[in-house]
């Protein structure tokens, strides 16, 4: 049985024109996929609208959902909202594998005419961790302040002020050209 085959698209049976697709992406979705991964108990919803043309798709992925990650500030973790759309072009060509290799954009596939069923667990997989940004931070509570532990914040600011103590006295005269 091919592993995640509800993510193939019979595209050969579709009238051109908009069609839409929904998924609910669990933990187990990613067990197909090999590689550590930096969060977990992935939440995530995929509205897929795909428009069919005579030679080729244009497909709209949306994200949304939740995921659990660390926090790079206070080491806690906390769920991180979802929320991001990619586009994506696929070409029916009669040689897929040489346009692949010519072409460098990312945006855009190739895939042979040939073909009966569209494959897209890969951009939901590739998607989806391109959702969750770099640098993860616990969002500010309603009242403005930093959802991060309190006891971890007030451990860094006095970290930092120790820093500023100990500055070498022969820098102190280049703060007046740091505004410049």
């Amino acid at each position: 049985m091919k592993p995640l085959r509800e993510f193939d698209i019979a595209f050969v049976g579709l009238k051109p024109g908009v069609h839409s697709f929904h998924y609910e992406i669990g933990e187990s979705f990613f067990e197909h996929y090999e590689g550590e991964r930096d969060f977990s108990n992935c939440k995530a919803t995929v509205n897929l609208t795909l428009d069919k043309k005579t030679n080729f798709f244009l497909l709209k992925f949306e994200i949304g959902g939740t995921v659990t990650v660390t926090c790079d500030r206070c080491g806690e973790p906390f769920e991180l909202q979802l929320w991001d759309d990619f586009n994506q072009i696929v070409k029916l060509v009669d040689n897929p594998d040489e346009l692949a290799s010519e072409d460098a954009d990312p945006d855009v596939s190739y895939i042979s005419k040939t073909e009966s069923h569209l494959h897209v667990a890969d951009w939901i997989y590739e998607f989806i961790l391109l959702s969750i940004p770099m640098q993860r931070i616990h969002p500010n509570t309603a009242d403005g302040k930093s959802g991060c532990d309190p006891k971890v914040i007030e451990m860094l600011e006095r970290m930092n002020q120790q820093a500023k103590e100990k500055d070498n006295p022969i820098w102190k005269g280049l703060d007046k050209f740091k505004d410049n």
